[in-house]
């Protein structure tokens, strides 16, 4: 066993060092860091562009997260078949300046005082749509760029450049929505997207060519679909994680409306929270590789899935400490904060911190399985099945936590996500799939190109 260990040890640290000989990653990284940074800013400019500036509720910003993620729904498996058959750089390009576009539309609008919440629904579906063919692309452009052993670091690589933008977005958006308001923010994840695309621009085209067939749409669709759920690993874990995001959806509508409105602790409180995540995130995806290694990929999951409730449940704490005395009333700065509201603060931070290192730990190991065990023909197909069921959840999770929060209180709703998220853990604790480890499942880069 020791053995093993030392092996898997070695191992981890000649990947990290071929990782870097690969240029066209290292600039796909670049390009994929900064548009991360200003898609954190705007995850707060936009909350309290919602809950704030418009004057919204919990259900409206429930409503704007569902229309983001609404496209999945829709166009999912389709996109994943279109983007089989087109460049998938030229795909990503699009993809960054069509987003850039929208949030430079919807800033400018904001600041003009023509902004309302049916015309933010309909511009941020826009959003999605260009937000799913990038998507789709992402996933299945990076085993063009790397050798299939070095997935899973190059993952997380991405995703801990990811988590820092996490951290350091969302406390700088918080200030900046402080002093210079939330349609200025939104420009800054604009020109992110901007140079997101110039970067791209340099990688040269990749020497495989998009895949080609003459096959019927609804067969390439069902062969994805076969793959994902009827995959004896990734059955479960696509289950187990769709049940994930309708409890992560619920907590993504319902947490900005605590912060903003029950707590009052304000755009620098909600961005300086975020921040707790990412902080955790960091941390997570920094161990995710190794803790892979030594206990694999299914049991690493499983005990970061299991973590991610009882991270909620103590976020789930702090409007009780808070006692619901600050309602509708908003403190600007950490200086205006009472003894309770930074008790309420420490709870949530410290849970933010727990649920970004748990899934810091757990993004890059399923990333890297899923791409490590599907042939070159699918990834398209693979990536955007899971992920139009994933953020179709989404659609059904957001307005849900939005109707709960309105209804029944987002004391409420935080904890129907806590019980969401577990019955997700217990899930994947009672598959196969605690078994799995990834190099024990990866195809050869071989295998991959003649299934």
């Amino acid at each position: 066993m020791g053995g093993q260990v030392g092996a898997s040890a070695g191992s981890s640290s000649a990947a990290e060092s071929k990782l870097r000989r690969y240029p066209p990653f290292v600039r796909f990284w670049l390009a994929s860091t900064v548009s991360d940074f200003g898609t954190y800013i705007t995850s707060v400019a936009l909350s309290v562009l919602i809950l704030v500036t418009m004057d919204g509720t919990a259900l409206d910003q429930g409503l704007v997260n569902a229309a983001r993620w609404a496209p999945y729904l829709l166009f999912g498996l389709v996109a994943g078949v279109w983007i089989d058959r087109l460049p998938r750089r030229t795909v990503l390009i699009g993809g960054d300046l069509g987003r850039g576009l929208i949030l430079a539309g919807v800033a400018l609008a904001a600041a003009a005082g023509l902004l309302s919440v049916p015309a933010l629904i309909v511009l941020i579906f826009a959003f999605g749509v260009l937000a799913l063919t990038s998507d789709a692309a992402y996933q299945s452009f990076l085993p063009q760029l790397v050798p299939r052993p070095l997935l899973t670091k190059a993952n997380a690589r991405l995703q801990q450049s990811d988590t820092v933008a996490q951290t350091t977005g969302g406390a700088v958006a918080g200030g900046l929505v402080a002093l210079v308001t939330a349609p200025f923010a939104l420009l800054l994840d604009a020109v992110s997207y901007f140079l997101s695309a110039a970067v791209l621009l340099t990688l040269e085209r990749p020497s495989r060519a998009p895949v080609r067939s003459t096959q019927r749409l609804h067969r390439k669709v069902a062969e994805g679909l076969r793959w994902v759920y009827g995959h004896p690993y990734l059955t479960p874990l696509a289950c187990s994680t769709h049940i994930w995001f309708i409890g992560s959806s619920i907590l993504g509508t319902v947490l900005p409306a605590v912060v903003l409105n029950d707590l009052g602790l304000g755009a620098a409180g909600l961005g300086l929270i975020m921040g707790c995540a990412g902080i955790g995130a960091v941390i997570g995806t920094t161990v995710s590789t190794r803790a892979g290694h030594r206990l694999g990929t299914g049991k690493t999951m499983v005990m970061a899935r299991i973590a991610q409730p009882m991270a909620i449940a103590v976020v789930a704490l702090a409007p009780i400490v808070a006692g619901g005395t600050h309602s509708g009333e908003s403190y600007g700065s950490p200086l205006q904060w009472t003894g309770d509201m930074w008790a309420a603060f420490a709870l949530m931070g410290a849970g933010q911190l727990l649920f970004g290192g748990a899934m810091g730990v757990e993004g890059p190991l399923e990333m890297g399985f899923c791409q490590a065990v599907t042939p070159d023909s699918l990834l398209a197909r693979m990536s955007a099945t899971m992920r139009s069921v994933n953020r179709g959840m989404i659609v059904i999770g957001a307005p849900l936590g939005g109707l709960i929060a309105t209804m029944a209180g987002a004391g409420t709703a935080l904890w129907v996500s806590v019980a969401v998220l577990l019955l997700a853990s217990l899930v994947l604790l009672g598959s196969r799939f605690r078994s799995a480890r990834t190099e024990d499942q990866q195809l050869s880069d071989e295998e991959a190109l003649t299934h």
